[in-house]
């Protein structure tokens, strides 16, 4: 069967840079930094104290009180964000069969501050005190549930969890559902609200995470200075859309899904395989899916997190997947912005790089100065955006457990 053509259609997005696309654009584009110190809870006893915290997102702005006291934040941050790129795509204003539309939203950790409250409510009090709706907040597949539910979307349904690859995998699904013929439109993206102290302090333990105080300081990738990841937060989420369908409806579309791959370290529960071997045969696949050669890719929004063994890998992977080539690929890390949101980064990422293309801008690494000889690119974007026509870009995830998420994009013509 010949494969059928997946564009993009429609962005949404909450994050602590804006929430709306349009604002959270704005911002990636200036090279603003959302890492601040967190405000929401005492950090006094925390050894971390920053993070891309959403400080002033109010759920009745998008839904009617009873509704967000029954959604976790995560999942009020998912349907948020999916509105807004629903009506973005203009599908709100036309009729299409909805038994041929899908939802793939994924979290990594799910109702994370509902667990924590009703956990602690059950020890102090007991129970009989725990609200009836502990279970459906907390669980990770909510925020499509209640997507679908509200779109009216009567096809294929689905939360993948894959750490912080889970959102970049429900985009690549979301691709071979339509492209295989399955769904003419999903809705894809993920969400995350793990700014909790319970969060952090396991992170902490983990020692995964960045303990500078400095929110300038905080998340460098590729920096030989960095120290570990900043969690973030918020939801983002894509339109994606089989191309005829989009144009017999006159949408305006931002950029075209052409190639995706996944694969597993099959290493270790955390760290990366030593030589970066997932990471590149990942992007490998998804190139060769994309039907192309590495010397068309002329970006890569990279996993970046500024920990020190994912920059080591994916610097590692990168050079030797694209030879010298390397040297003319625009590579930005734009964590050192929005921080680490977990399940909902890869689709944040897709929407960076997407509308990346569609502009010919290239957003900025910012913070990051003193480039680790083992992590040093060619093409790394330090400081500013710079506008660059691009043709072909690629997102990369990586999260824990090896998995690993590769997505190709085109500017369509």
């Amino acid at each position: 069967m010949e494969r059928r053509r997946v564009v993009v259609t429609g962005l949404g997005v909450i994050s602590s840079l804006g929430l709306n696309f349009n604002d959270f654009w704005k911002n990636i584009k200036a090279g603003k930094n959302g890492i601040t110190l967190v405000e929401r809870f005492n950090t006094e006893n925390l050894p971390t104290k920053v993070a891309a915290e959403i400080k002033d997102f109010d759920p009745v702005n998008f839904m009617d009180n009873k509704e967000a006291r029954r959604l976790d934040k995560y999942a009020q941050y998912a349907v948020a964000a999916a509105y807004e790129a629903y009506a973005a795509s203009g599908l709100d204003k036309v009729e299409f069969d909805k038994t041929r539309m899908g939802v793939h939203v994924s979290s990594g950790i799910g109702g994370l501050e509902t667990i924590e409250q009703q956990h602690n409510l059950f020890n102090e009090k007991g129970g009989r005190r725990m609200s009836p709706f502990t279970v459906t907040m907390m669980i990770a597949n909510m925020g499509a549930g209640k997507i679908a539910i509200d779109l009216g979307a009567k096809g294929p349904a689905e939360c993948v969890v894959t750490a912080c690859a889970s959102s970049t995998y429900a985009v690549g699904n979301a691709f071979r559902l339509i492209q295989w013929g399955e769904a003419d439109v999903v809705v894809a993206g993920g969400s995350e609200a793990p700014v909790t102290e319970f969060a952090l302090s396991a992170f902490a333990a983990n020692r995964s995470i960045s303990f500078e105080a400095d929110p300038s300081r905080a998340c460098l990738p590729f920096d030989i200075n960095r120290s570990g990841f900043v969690m973030g937060e918020g939801g983002a989420m894509l339109i994606l859309e089989e191309r005829e369908h989009a144009i017999a409806r006159g949408a305006d579309i931002i950029a075209e899904i052409v190639g995706y791959s996944a694969t597993c370290d099959a290493y270790h529960f955390t760290a990366p395989e030593p030589e970066g071997d997932g990471a590149y045969r990942c992007m490998e696949n998804a190139i060769r899916d994309a039907g192309i050669g590495t010397s068309d890719i002329q970006h890569i929004n990279a996993h970046g997190t500024g920990t020190e063994l994912n920059d080591k890998t994916e610097t590692m992977a990168i050079r030797r997947l694209f030879g010298d080539h390397e040297k003319n690929i625009s590579v930005t890390a734009t964590k050192s912005m929005t921080g680490h949101s977990l399940g909902a980064v890869g689709a944040l990422e897709a929407i960076i790089t997407a509308q990346s293309i569609k502009e010919g801008f290239i957003p900025p690494t910012i913070n990051t100065s003193e480039i680790d000889p083992e992590c040093s690119l060619g093409g790394i974007v330090l400081g500013k955006g710079i506008d660059r026509d691009i043709e072909y870009a690629l997102s990369n995830s990586f999260g824990f457990g090896g998995h690993n998420a590769s997505i190709v994009f085109r500017k369509h013509r």
